[in-house]
């Protein structure tokens, strides 16, 4: 049994910006405002970021929102049609074609292939499961990292992006009576095409500023003490700005308010700024392969020439 409940289309930008706060996303003005017409207009929305800006998030948060049906394509390197799209299962064809010449019925060809070919033997993938009714409402389309496909694949999709159908050789065009409202994430790792782009509402989604970032904090650890959250916001501001490979994104600054918390506060929370070490428990969630100091082995997001040391005396001083 199916207890969503739905919830009507937010109607004016404001209502849009407490629908998302209401699921615990701090979003900007300007993005509420683009998410509102994508909605209002019916068009696909594709947001552009670097990674861990909470674009992917957000159709997270509408699905729980409007109480509509979450489907999502996980975009990857060689994603094809069948993955993505349909394919037919070739198993329960074969076997339907031998039971057929067992029971002398194979001369009738055309009512073999019909029925080969009919949706008994249709495996439908995330795609076309959201051009079909749901309860509640058309679905939330999440197409999560476009960049990591290749051309090929955007060239499809502007059949989907632009009249909410798709062709099937063997069954015709399947279209959605109320099309899905699709949400496009790209980290741009690429540029996506601009006839794709034609298609769809777009909007850059950046690192949040300190206010908003510690907004964000509050609330998503809405217990953890005033200090520490002001400092992990420091810390994490201060270290965007130096020369590095993989800036922290929001969800990172929640993993290193997490370990902050768990060191205890013999290590600087809250009693007081915490002792620069290479060894501090709380530094594996900031460099992803452990801390290091100056000198030795570094994590993906410090540059040569970065020390772990260096950066925390500048977020002490942020701080």
């Amino acid at each position: 049994m199916n207890d969503r409940r739905t919830a009507s289309l937010p109607t004016s930008i404001d209502e849009t910006l407490a629908l998302l706060q209401g699921g615990g996303y701090v979003a900007d003005r300007a993005l509420a405002t683009v998410l509102f017409l994508a909605l209002r207009m019916k068009r696909p929305l594709l947001l552009e970021g670097e990674a861990g800006t909470g674009k992917t998030e957000i159709a997270k948060v509408l699905s729980a929102a409007l109480g509509r049906k979450l489907i999502r394509l996980q975009c990857y390197e060689g994603l094809d049609l069948a993955s993505a799209v349909y394919e037919w299962n070739y198993a329960g064809q074969m076997m339907a074609i031998r039971l057929a010449e067992a029971g002398g019925a194979s001369g009738d060809r055309e009512r073999l292939e019909g029925d080969i070919f009919s949706e008994r033997y249709l495996i439908k993938r995330p795609l076309l499961q959201a051009l079909e009714p749901q309860q509640g409402g058309a679905p939330i389309l999440l197409i999560d990292e476009l960049d990591r496909t290749d051309e090929a694949f955007e060239a499809f999709l502007l059949e989907v992006l632009a009249d909410s159908q798709v062709t099937i050789p063997e069954l015709g065009t399947v279209k959605a009576a109320e099309p899905p409202i699709v949400i496009l994430t790209s980290n741009r790792t690429r540029e996506i095409h601009d006839a794709l782009k034609r298609r769809c509402l777009y909007h850059w989604v950046g690192y949040p500023d300190a206010a908003r970032e510690l907004a964000i904090l509050r609330a998503r650890a809405p217990h953890a003490p005033a200090k520490l959250a002001k400092q992990v916001v420091s810390f994490v501001q201060a270290i965007r700005k130096e020369e590095l490979f993989k800036a922290p994104g929001v969800a990172d600054a929640g993993r290193t308010r997490r370990g902050r918390a768990r060191s205890g506060p013999g290590v600087g929370y809250p009693g007081g700024p915490a002792q620069v070490s290479g060894r501090h428990p709380g530094d594996a969630g900031l460099e992803g392969e452990g801390a290091a100091g100056p000198g030795e082995k570094r994590g993906p997001w410090l540059s040569p020439g970065v020390g772990l040391r260096h950066i925390k005396d500048r977020a002490r001083r942020c701080g």
